[in-house]
């Protein structure tokens, strides 16, 4: 089979690598290189562009080798197909199918029962007719083109245009030149069991709205595309609106996703449909969120001017969502969805363990060596740094690696997996939000994975949407489940934790990252922010990236915000500006 490009989903779910730690106290597993699979790793996003130089398709058959047939004297074709191949594939395949013969295309593709399907649905349930498809500049095996046609449906018509991409693999059992197929070769949304429909809508449309009652839009907010498709899907019925004739994306039924999936207590699934084209409109019902209009403005520009950058706000007192944006809008929804090593902001979690167990106290003196070995790891401080004599207070706000792991032989497989359900309400897969949401996750390891977990890395995944909720907990003491609809509009149970912090643990907990906000490795960031406030920085180191992901949590006043900066460096410098930002925007 060809190369699978457009598996489309979850385009950062993943990280971990090299154990790290947070800015400051980064850290590694000494020289011991992590074993593949052991920590994760990053999925990779192509996009393609369509070139310049394309070629018209206005009839002929445009036989390619793979409408030829093997001459039985010469040897079978192997290698990559050459440039003439991939032209005359790509020609053969697109001018068949644009000329409505879908067997012959279906037969020029290394999978002609899945392509035949999908080219028939896109004439009889996606009603598309007269397709206008137009090869551009090939790149090596991949051949961008431009499609072009009309979606008619009870009377009315539409013209639709849009991009798309095909490959070209050579067969090995013969040598024949064929197009790779995936279901974006029929359109760039559509993924495995995706079908294009046009009729009446399933869900009828929302005019979402702020907490001011401002209307959220896509044009306004690029990064609530998603959340807007997740929103109607799951309450366009209850908003009261009337659907429309629609041309959508139907997602293919799916109880839940490899990796940072819809929670049990969410029935939306874990990509909404999307609408493609409006043949008429219907009417929308109005559906109350969350969102502060000024914070979303804020984050949108803050996460606009970097390179994989997510944020999200959210109100202690509450668990209300005040704001979620990430850098690339149209893509996955890391701020909600995203699975992510968030290194030494999980710091916050693990201290709380520390401190409920005794393992440590705010001024007691506690180790930070230069290494400390554990499970057959030797684990390291940033820059091989050591306090001598000092307390876990200042350990906590340099971000010691060490002071963490030297406890983890107290502790058992499955502390820090409990505190961080029962305490912190993270990864049972219960929240429900309002859109589909990663809980996080913290999985029962052991031996150097369970200490790995203690400094955010061996098998710990956390999104912007965990950790600002993470701080917030801090803040108000209480696990509240963020959420971005209210409760009362369906009924729904949020989730709750088992139990809460002592006072004086989160007492201690405000005291450390207030400390660490004023005079460690957060300072910068939360400089001038006033005396309520607290932070905590982070990194994690991913195998193939040339830098970390940069982590900043915090707290000020009843505002909580968590940014991630993917390959952005320490987490004071790369995240630590986006969460300042929000906080100051916040009040």
């Amino acid at each position: 089979m060809g190369k699978r490009r457009r598996a489309a989903g979850r385009k950062n779910v993943g990280g971990g690598g090299r154990v790290g730690g947070g800015v400051g106290g980064g850290g590694r597993v000494g020289n011991t290189k992590v074993r593949p699979g052991v920590l994760g790793g990053a999925a990779a996003v192509v996009v393609c562009g369509v070139g310049a130089a394309a070629f018209a398709l206005s009839g002929g058959s445009g036989s390619g080798s793979g409408d030829g047939s093997t001459v039985d004297e010469k040897p079978v074709a192997s290698g990559p197909p050459k440039p003439a191949e991939v032209r005359s594939t790509a020609r053969a395949f697109l001018t068949a199918w644009s000329a409505g013969d879908v067997t012959r295309a279906a037969a020029l593709t290394d999978d002609p029962t899945a392509a035949k399907k999908a080219l028939t649905s896109y004439r009889k349930d996606a009603h598309l007719t007269k397709p206008r498809l137009t090869p551009g500049k090939r790149a090596g095996a991949d051949v961008p083109f431009k499609a072009a046609a009309t979606v008619s449906y009870e009377g009315k018509s539409k013209a639709l245009a849009y991009e798309s991409e095909l490959t070209v693999v050579r067969r090995k059992s013969d040598g024949k030149t064929l197009v790779g197929w995936e279901p974006s070769v029929v359109h760039p949304d559509l993924k495995e069991g995706d079908r294009l429909i046009t009729g009446e809508a399933g869900d009828p449309p929302i005019k979402a709205v702020d907490r001011d009652g401002a209307e959220l839009t896509t044009a306004k907010y690029p990064s609530l595309g998603t959340v807007l498709d997740g929103l109607r899907e799951k309450y366009g019925k209850k908003a009261g609106g009337k659907a429309g004739i629609e041309l959508r994306v139907v997602r293919a039924e799916k109880a839940e996703t490899k990796k940072g999936g819809t929670g049990k207590g969410n029935d939306a699934k874990s990509t909404p449909d999307k609408t493609l084209l409006t043949l008429s409109p219907g009417t929308p019902g109005t559906l109350k969120t969350t969102f502060s209009g000024s914070l979303q403005s804020a984050a949108e520009r803050e996460t606009a001017k970097r390179k994989r950058a997510s944020v999200v706000v959210v109100k202690p007192s509450t668990g209300e969502i005040l704001a979620a944006a990430n850098s690339e809008p149209a893509g996955f929804n890391t701020a909600f969805q995203g699975s992510i090593a968030p290194g030494s902001t999980m710091k916050v979690v693990s201290a709380s363990m520390l401190l409920e167990k005794k393992l440590a106290g705010v001024d007691k003196k506690h180790p930070c060596p230069k290494y400390e070995t554990y499970g057959g790891w030797k684990f390291q401080n940033d820059d091989k740094f050591q306090i001598k004599g000092g307390t876990f207070r200042a350990s906590f706000a340099r971000s010691c690696n060490t002071a963490f792991i030297s406890q983890a032989k107290k502790l058992e497989n499955d502390s820090l997996t409990r505190q961080a359900q029962e305490v912190f309400g993270l990864g049972r897969d219960n929240w429900s939000i309002g859109v589909p949401s990663f809980d996080g996750a913290v999985p029962v390891q052991s031996d150097a994975q369970m200490a790995a977990s203690l400094i955010g890395q061996g098998g710990v995944r956390m999104n912007p949407l965990n950790m600002a909720s993470v701080a917030a907990t801090v803040k108000s003491g209480t696990f509240r489940q963020p959420y971005l609809v209210s409760p009362d509009i369906d009924d729904r149970k949020l989730a709750t934790a088992t139990r809460k912090m002592s006072g004086s643990t989160a007492a201690a907990l405000r005291d450390l990252m207030h400390y660490t906000a004023v005079a460690g490795t957060a300072a910068k960031p939360m400089s001038g922010l006033g005396s309520d406030m607290g932070a905590k920085t982070g990194s994690a180191e991913v195998d193939g990236q040339k830098k970390p992901n940069g982590w900043f949590t915090a707290y000020r006043g009843d505002l909580a915000s968590a940014a991630v900066v993917q390959e952005g460096g320490h987490g004071g410098d790369s995240a630590g500006p986006v969460v300042r930002a929000m906080l100051r925007a916040g009040g």
